[in-house]
């Protein structure tokens, strides 16, 4: 069996100089820009308009998919995932199902799949035999924000006899979490399979602190378990949810139905649509801003089934994971990570499948405003961190052991090294790169050159002003009913609050991203996951404008 996971300690030459490659290409981005403008500000007009046209080009495609990936998410939820698996239950009993053709998300998918069922029966196992496992991790987050959490899975449409809940809470977490997770085994262990509760111990060797270390204690329990109640693994689905995650209650059911209809089910994880979306009427317009771009990127993401990647909760086959060893312990980004675990795993054939419906989640948000622009920043610093993930894959790939085709795992590579730079230079090039070449060399004779770059950029700017413009309209048909306590001119705020969308892209997109790649640069790892507070205000507390955040006494906490 192959080795999946990141060194610890001193790295080979060969890593430690794909960890440097991510911040170098980040800086060079913007160093080349400045000596180009020196030398010849047309060969730096040249350069940023390159930047700006491909970046324009993306755009309007980040559009494109935006509206189809909206409709796919609202079509998905409408349909009764429940039914769909009776069918495939009923096909395989021999029974006959009545389903016609129509409109209805993926009604003529369904009837094929139904078709094939009838002619390979032995092939796909029968919903009545598969169980959905759930690990749910925390730290020290209060009953609170995990009660609504275990609620959420309870009240699905799936038969909670065939859920198996596994709370995986950390001994750093002191007394008050064990008091918390044992009060509600006792309110809802009865009502599923089985309720475990799985106490990480701290100090773990080999492992950094994190939220990788604590699922895979759980899983290692959920193995023994299993074998002892002889499931096999094959019927069992893993998926793993946060403190502060709500699935939509139709997951299981859809979860469960794509698992079925897939004959390399194994070498699949299943990703739902991650929306930040819990406390958004309660954060900081900063933090909506960000929340909200978040939550539209995971639905782009997810009609690009190429480029899609595990993030924050999702699925994955049990009988996958034992072999895998489930997951990294040495990464505080093991959502992201373990694509490229499972995709070396299994040589190259292995892929994600998107589960069109929202897993929903809170925007960041701490007790006072300063606190949460902070807690915002290390949060994207943190999912940054994930251009760690770029020496893990390139060594993987340029050695004689190479386990995956060459030239795909090298666009693969590509692509992920790309994006993270993307993320941490191009804001600040569209930015204020058309002003470099004027101010450097404003008597140069191709001056009029760079005259005009600040007109042009603010040109695409304005068409790009389009993409927002549709994010604005989609985010208020996906926003939650605002509370009671909040007036109308919350809702304005809503609206006004994408004018702060360059100054978040810069101040926290960009910087965290040069931040982390900074640290890989100088071997200056992250090897602590900070936990996020995130939160939403108590429904009994009315908003007072003469008492100023009086709210905040009844926050809930969550990582």
């Amino acid at each position: 069996m192959q080795d999946l996971e990141i060194p610890l300690g001193k790295r080979k030459p060969l890593y430690r100089f794909f960890e440097m490659v991510p911040a170098l290409l980040s800086y060079s981005a913007i160093i080349i820009l400045f000596v180009l403008s020196v030398i010849e500000p047309l060969l730096a007009a040249i350069y940023l308009m390159l930047i700006i046209i491909t970046t324009l080009v993306k755009a309007i495609g980040i559009a494109y998919h935006t509206f189809r990936g909206h409709r796919r998410l609202m079509n998905a939820q409408k349909v009764d995932w429940h039914k769909r698996l009776d069918d495939l239950e009923k096909t395989l009993d021999g029974e006959a199902v009545a389903v016609r053709h129509g409109d209805s998300f993926g009604q003529d998918q369904h009837i094929e799949n139904i078709e094939v069922l009838k002619s390979q029966p032995g092939m796909y196992p029968r919903p009545s035999s598969l169980y959905n496992a759930i690990i749910i991790a925390t730290y020290n987050e209060s009953i609170e924000v995990l009660e609504p959490t275990v609620q959420s899975v309870l009240n699905t449409t799936y038969d909670n006899e065939h859920i198996i809940i596994a709370i995986a809470y950390e001994e750093r977490g002191g007394d008050a979490i064990e008091t918390t997770v044992q009060t509600l085994k006792k309110k809802y262990g009865s009502q599923f399979k089985a309720f475990h509760l799985i106490k990480h111990p701290k100090d773990m060797q080999d492992e950094v602190v994190g939220k990788g270390g604590n699922i895979t204690y759980a899983g290692f329990f959920l193995k023994k378990w299993l074998k002892e109640q002889r499931i096999e693994y094959s019927d069992v689905i893993v998926t793993t949810l946060d403190s502060d995650n709500r699935p939509h209650p139709t997951y299981f059911d859809y979860l469960t139905y794509e698992y079925i209809v897939h004959l390399d089910r194994k070498k699949l994880s299943y990703q739902p649509i991650s929306l930040f979306l819990n406390n958004i009427w309660d954060a900081p317009a900063p933090m909506r801003v960000l929340a909200t771009g978040n939550s539209f990127w995971n639905i782009i993401s997810s009609m690009r089934p190429h480029t899609l990647r595990n993030f924050a909760s999702h699925s994955q086959p049990m009988d996958a994971l034992v072999e895998m060893n489930f997951w990294s312990t040495r990464t505080i980004v093991e959502d992201g990570h373990q694509y490229w675990r499972s995709y070396f795993h299994f040589n190259g054939d292995y892929s994600v499948t998107p589960i069109m419906v929202p897993i929903y989640q809170d925007a960041v948000l701490s007790d006072t405003y300063v606190k949460t622009l902070k807690a915002q920043f290390i949060q994207l610093r943190r999912w940054a961190y994930g251009a760690s993930d770029v020496p893990y894959v390139a060594t993987h790939i340029f050695t004689k052991k190479r386990t995956v085709p060459f030239w795909p795992a090298v666009a693969r590579l590509i692509r992920l090294t790309d994006s993270h730079v993307t993320l941490a230079s191009v804001a600040l090039l569209v930015a204020f790169g058309g002003w470099v070449p004027l101010f450097l060399n404003p008597n140069s004779v191709h001056s009029i050159a760079a005259h005009q770059l600040p007109d042009v950029i603010s040109g695409v700017q304005r068409v790009a002003m389009i993409g927002i413009f549709i994010m604005v309209f989609l985010t208020f048909k996906m926003l939650p009913p605002r509370p009671a306590r909040y007036k109308r001119h919350r809702t304005v705020g809503m609206l006004l609050q994408w004018v702060l969308m360059p100054i978040t892209g810069i101040a926290y997109s960009s910087a965290s991203s040069f931040t982390s790649q900074t640290a890989l640069l100088l071997g200056r790892y992250f090897d602590k996951f900070d936990v996020t507070e995130k939160a939403t205000v108590g429904t009994s507390t009315k908003t007072n404008p003469k008492r100023k955040r009086s709210w905040l006494a009844s926050f809930r906490r969550s990582r």
